[in-house]
């Protein structure tokens, strides 16, 4: 279907999820008992590669794993997703490891040891050039270095490649660097640090046009149950959610962000490429865990059919949660 089309090329983390289930998430101090325990590949970068990849697009990862038995399990999932690894590197050590505690309504809290993921390179990158060069867009997120972050937006800006940021877990970023990425998509926790608040997004407008006064080209902001705010230099759009029952949000805007890059690349146009990623957010939180949540193609378009019959799409969950 998607012979010969350049390929998404995820830059990023590969971990392994060790997912616990509760009644509720505990508070500072608290010892609560789980219900449930689940091992799953995870990583933001891996989590958005499968997303891509579940959907039936190429796709091609940059990244890092350990030598430990993680890391070949890792390995093996994603080629067994479709992910083609040949720019995954492995080095001597552990692999990322998520430990992820889920509640009851899907909610989630998540602690992350980055392993080998916080040992991936510039140099990884140059070693990568031809993966890069060959790129229809670039994706990538913040659990990796920084500096690798800097180095990739700064080869996209050279060959012409667009980049797409994932800009989580949120952290400062270089002042210059904003200027090199096509498109930034925070949730509303993300999009309050970096706009400096905390009165959360009631109003995604103001907030958007912050975020591009600062140098970015296209801002995505993930808003949950709310769906999605699209803006640009030619549009702005507040996208509905639609109508499902959240039972993990875990990797919600994973599943968001590997869509809309798929969609960017399938001439879906953006804010259309939104709107069939908020339906594959909202598909991914019906399931347990990461990588194993993220839809196939026929779902994604059978649910944005399915709103397009429904002058109100309701709105229960959406790409907030990561």
């Amino acid at each position: 279907m998607f012979a010969g089309k350049k390929p998404v090329v995820v830059v990023g983390s590969i971990n392994i999820d060790l997912v616990a289930n509760t009644e509720r998430i505990p508070v500072e101090g608290e010892t609560v008992l789980g219900t449930d325990f689940q091992i799953h590949p995870g990583g933001k970068g891996a989590n958005q590669a499968v997303a891509v990849a579940r959907l039936g697009y190429p796709v091609q990862m940059i990244g890092r794993l350990g030598d430990d038995a993680f890391g070949a399990q890792l390995r093996a999932h994603l080629e067994g997703a479709g992910v083609d690894v040949a720019g995954v590197a492995t080095t001597p050590g552990t692999s990322g490891v998520a430990v992820i505690v889920v509640g009851q309504k899907g909610e989630n809290s998540i602690v992350i040891t980055p392993g080998a993921n916080a040992l991936l390179t510039p140099q990884d990158l140059d070693a990568n050039i031809e993966i890069l060069r060959s790129a229809g867009l670039v994706l990538t997120q913040l659990e990796i270095p920084i500096e690798t972050v800097q180095h990739l937006a700064k080869i996209c800006a050279r060959e012409g490649v667009p980049l797409i940021l994932d800009p989580a877990p949120a952290k400062e970023l270089p002042p210059d660097l904003l200027k090199d990425v096509a498109w930034f998509t925070p949730n509303e926790t993300e999009a309050a640090f970096f706009i400096g608040t905390t009165d959360g997004l009631s109003d995604p407008a103001p907030m958007a046009q912050t975020l591009i006064g600062k140098g970015v080209k296209g801002v995505v902001l993930k808003l949950g149950s709310r769906g999605a705010y699209v803006a640009s230099a030619e549009f702005r759009e507040l996208l509905s959610s639609f109508a499902v029952t959240a039972i993990d949000t875990t990797a919600a805007g994973d599943a968001f962000n590997g869509a809309f890059a798929t969609g960017l690349l399938m001439q879906m146009g953006a804010l259309e490429s939104a709107r069939f990623a908020n339906a594959a957010a909202a598909i991914s939180v019906t399931r347990a865990g990461a990588q194993p949540s993220m839809p196939v193609m026929a779902e994604v378009e059978q649910m944005v059919q399915r709103a397009r019959g429904n002058s109100h799409p309701g709105a229960k969950a959406g790409a907030e949660s990561e």
